[in-house]
């Protein structure tokens, strides 16, 4: 009689994101491969972190705009405190200015909503397997600055700004004033004003006026409002 073979176990994905109808369609898509499960849901960082401690996911699939929160913190968080968890960034904001953030702050990889469901289990797989999923353009752009090919290449203006100046720039963006600004981000009113000066310095920007109309534009154009 043939010795019986154990089936692989099924590889667990841990959905991050805002938006239930997505996760929805996401997680029926996950599910449907035959070395793939998804383990638990969240909407938030809180959730995130209690699901990934409750769950035990192999990988967490995180949108960088959460529920009244920054995605990027979460990757940090997750990085710290689960270390064994790889993070896959699934995402509408343009990749050229924020994949590189997420790969600092501890994803394996970074793919974009419009993609093809194809493209994201390719990019789930990828990670799962110990590869990093990023489109051409970004490997391209990261080597670039590796060998010091980018000096000559002009970027986006807000390339310079740190995580959290893109941040304060994107509440300003969206209305927030100093203090509510501050409770979001858990930092003092003192701190937000330094990083609206270091926006006006890096940005070029003469005034407050025209922090908030660049702002404007900026939040809109990144798909955040």
């Amino acid at each position: 009689m043939p010795a019986a073979t154990s089936t692989p176990a099924r590889k667990r994905i841990l959905l991050v994101d805002d938006h239930p109808l997505l996760r929805q369609g996401i997680g029926q898509m996950v599910n449907a491969q035959p070395d793939l499960v998804v383990c638990g849901e969240a909407e938030d960082r809180a959730g995130a972190l209690a699901e990934a401690e409750r769950a035990q996911p192999d990988l967490a699939v995180i949108d960088l705009s959460l529920k009244n929160e920054r995605g990027l913190e979460l990757l940090k968080d997750l990085k710290a405190r689960f270390p064994g968890v790889l993070t896959l960034v699934l995402s509408m904001h343009d990749e050229s200015l924020y994949a590189e953030r997420a790969l600092r702050a501890g994803a394996r990889g970074y793919v974009m909503k419009r993609e093809a469901s194809d493209k994201v289990l390719e990019a789930i797989r990828c990670v799962l397997g110990g590869g990093v999923f990023v489109s051409e353009k970004i490997t391209g752009g990261i080597l670039d600055k590796i060998t010091g090919r980018q000096e000559t290449v002009a970027g986006s203006p807000l390339a310079g700004l740190t995580d959290r100046e893109l941040e304060v720039l994107v509440l300003i963006g969206q209305g927030y004033g100093v203090r509510q600004i501050g409770q979001r981000l858990h930092i003092s009113p003192k701190t937000v004003e330094a990083h609206r000066a270091n926006l006006k310095l890096k940005l070029k920007l003469a005034s407050g006026e025209e922090l908030l109309q660049h702002s404007i534009r900026w939040a809109r154009q990144l798909g955040e409002m």
